[in-house]
């Protein structure tokens, strides 16, 4: 079902962009985790007092009694939210619409390949991404958390609340790649690959201002990861991960679909 030269190919073009991302993600990390010190914390709270709606708008509630919920006040609200939806827009318009923007598909197609395998195997090199930047991720908070706080993180929480995130990227993923499978031209799929998840996360850094923006969270699918919910194992939390997850085979099953009906040109 993969193409395994054609996977190594699109995985090679990934690597600088995931190497970046995680170089990113790296600094975070292990700047707000060391930051759980009893002083630094504070501060950080003061933070939130002194503007709380804005820091509110991504996520950062303040008040956390625990390493991981302190985690998810300043890292899940946007840091690990934002960067890995960074690689989905970029790699998925790169992996199938940039080819039939300017031709390249032609000469995939013509080669001994079914559109099938073409297709399966672009959509493994992003999901290969994504996964590797969430655990990766997992991997890096873990490592930090024992080196400045040993015994203090609940690794099992943590492992469900990334399991979480990767639901969460990889239906941001699925829309990327959908875009990119049903649209001939480049401008065309970035305006829905990355209008989407852009316009629906500005939606959600609305509702959790709160006051009269709060009933914006109906409107966006970022609701359905409640990282706070998350570790404090509402069912309405689990829940949600199950739809990201379902709502992401969906999505890839229709991409690949599309991609093997629609008509290009040789």
């Amino acid at each position: 079902m993969i193409n395994g030269a054609l996977y190594v190919r699109e995985m090679k073009k990934s690597i600088k962009l995931i190497v970046i991302l995680l170089a990113v993600i790296t600094m975070y990390v292990a700047i707000i985790i060391s930051m759980y010190e009893p002083k630094m914390a504070k501060l950080l709270d003061d933070y939130v007092k002194m503007m709380p709606q804005l820091m509110a708008s991504v996520g950062m509630t303040g008040g956390a009694t625990s390493l991981l919920g302190f985690m998810c006040s300043y890292l899940y609200g946007f840091i690990l939210i934002v960067f890995p939806m960074i690689f989905c827009i970029i790699r998925a318009n790169g992996l199938v619409a940039k080819y039939i923007d300017n031709s390249s598909m032609v000469s995939l197609l013509c080669a001994p390949v079914k559109r099938f395998t073409v297709a399966f195997t672009q959509m493994a090199v992003l999901m290969s991404g994504i996964v590797i930047l969430i655990v990766y991720t997992t991997i890096l908070e873990i490592i930090c958390a024992q080196y400045f706080f040993p015994g203090e993180l609940d690794i099992a929480k943590l492992l469900v609340l990334n399991t979480g995130l990767l639901g969460l990227e990889l239906f941001i993923g699925a829309i990327c790649f959908f875009a990119s499978c049903i649209f001939s031209e480049v401008k065309y799929s970035i305006a829905l690959g990355a209008g989407l998840p852009t316009l629906m996360f500005v939606i959600q850094m609305l509702a959790n201002v709160g006051d009269k923006a709060k009933n914006a969270k109906y409107f966006t699918f970022f609701t359905l990861y409640d990282s706070t919910g998350i570790i404090e194992n509402e069912a309405g939390a689990l829940i949600g991960t199950i739809v990201l997850f379902a709502g992401a085979i969906v999505l890839y099953t229709a991409s690949v679909t599309a991609f093997c009906k629609r008509d290009i040109c040789l």
